[in-house]
């Protein structure tokens, strides 16, 4: 017997939940100055429970070709990457409406 999510009540292999979680979120993406004037961009907005923000991170790092780390409810990554990270996000199936780029 398939195993079924407790969100939509589809089997786990069917389920759309990320998928409709990536279009409802409101992502705010900014740049901050660091110790030692070192700039570091910040993703804001993402809903942890319904997203593996971890998961996300390792990606976004990974496309970027950067470091970076998770703290909280927020990604952290190194240096200004704020367009990359929108491009990558909308790859990934989130909707360009929903991104705000200070």
């Amino acid at each position: 017997m398939p195993e079924i999510c407790p969100r939509c009540g589809l089997p786990k292999e069917l389920c759309v939940c990320e998928e409709i979680a990536k279009e409802e979120q409101k992502i705010k993406i900014y740049v901050t100055k660091r110790r030692f004037g070192k700039l570091m961009t910040i993703i804001e907005g993402i809903d942890t429970d319904l997203i593996d923000i971890k998961d996300l991170a390792k990606k976004l790092k990974d496309f970027c070709a950067c470091g970076g780390t998770v703290k909280k409810d927020s990604i952290e990554l190194q240096g200004d990457q704020r367009k990359r990270v929108e491009e990558a996000l909308i790859k990934m199936g989130f909707s360009k409406d929903t991104i705000e780029i200070r």
